[in-house]
């Protein structure tokens, strides 16, 4: 219900007010700005936060650590280093809404992701030392990051796309956009709901995972899948979005304590909740104009993240 709300209040938000909708009936325009803009933006909005709630609660999970999540493994630099290597050798730039360069640019993110998560992997030797695996993060995305910026120095010409694409907006999401969003969304979500039992079992250690009869490579290998993939489409249509994929599973294992199976389904849709909310208030704080929604929920999501590292230090726990 709250979700439903939130998005008639996106459909009355943007540039031009609310006329759009009071106008929408007998203004063809004003019905265009309604349906081809404003109701693809919010509805994509609420997609590419679930792939990332999902992608969240996924690495929290493999890895064990409340810390973990797409913007500290790799993947999401990764997947920005292949969108920007997709700009510059096609020449193809992230406004568009042909299927075929949606689709061209989920690709490219996912190959990234993809890379992304293996290389840290290796440069931590698995996943059994937390500590390790969080510092590969960092250091391949700072490396990731790094060689992003060069591609975008050594072709000038998608400079102006990838900043855009850097701060993270919805505002170039239409209906092909969601569409492949919705199209990742629902096996990857299926696959994570199955894999459930399995999040279960490495959370009580690889020893214990490994006496339940849990086949441990592959199903690591299919949670890497489903983490690359989900962040790699999220990131593909809206760029680097911060702190939704970590917040989202805080937030529902401080309502509502759970199995991983029903916790990555309900981190899907804080997840689509946090970024929807989070894109209309974007649009709403300074209108006519807006803010970019990554700056919004990495300035939202830091202040919560160090509102509970602090509740969490006053109890004497840890994060």
């Amino acid at each position: 219900m709250t979700a439903l709300c939130v998005l008639l209040v996106g459909v009355c938000v943007g540039s031009t007010g609310w006329t759009s909708v009071a106008r929408a009936w007998r203004d063809p325009i004003a019905w265009q700005i309604i349906w081809d803009i404003r109701l693809p933006r919010t509805l994509g909005a609420w997609v590419a936060g679930a792939l990332l709630g999902l992608a969240g609660a996924v690495a929290q999970g493999l890895f064990r650590n409340p810390l973990a999540d797409p913007y500290l493994l790799g993947s999401a630099s990764g997947a920005a280093l292949g969108v920007a290597l997709a700009l510059a050798l096609f020449g193809i730039s992230p406004l568009a809404t042909q299927w075929l360069v949606r689709l061209g640019l989920t690709g490219a993110a996912f190959a990234g992701a993809v890379a992304g998560v293996l290389l840290t992997l290796a440069l931590a030797n698995g996943v059994l030392h937390t500590l390790r695996l969080l510092l590969a993060g960092v250091i391949v995305g700072v490396v990731l990051g790094a060689t992003r910026d060069l591609v975008t120095l050594a072709v000038p010409d998608v400079l102006q796309a990838m900043q855009a694409f850097m701060l993270g907006s919805t505002g170039f999401v239409g209906w092909s956009a969601c569409a492949v969003m919705a199209a990742a969304l629902a096996p990857m979500l299926a696959l994570a709901w199955a894999l459930g039992r399995g999040l279960d079992g490495l959370a009580l250690g690889e020893a214990t995972a490994a006496s339940l009869g849990l086949p441990l490579g592959a199903l690591r290998a299919a949670l890497v899948g489903v983490l690359a993939l989900a962040t790699g489409a999220a990131v593909a249509q809206t760029g680097l979005i911060a702190f939704v994929g970590l917040a989202a599973p805080h937030l529902v294992r401080s309502i509502a304590p759970t199995t991983h199976g029903r916790l990555v389904v309900l981190s899907a849709l804080m997840g689509g909740l946090l970024l929807m909310a989070a894109d209309v208030l974007a649009r709403w704080v300074i209108a006519p104009q807006e803010l970019p929604v990554g700056v919004l929920t990495a300035v939202l999501g830091g202040t919560y993240l160090l509102w509970l590292m602090h509740r969490r230090k006053g109890r004497g726990g840890g994060l």
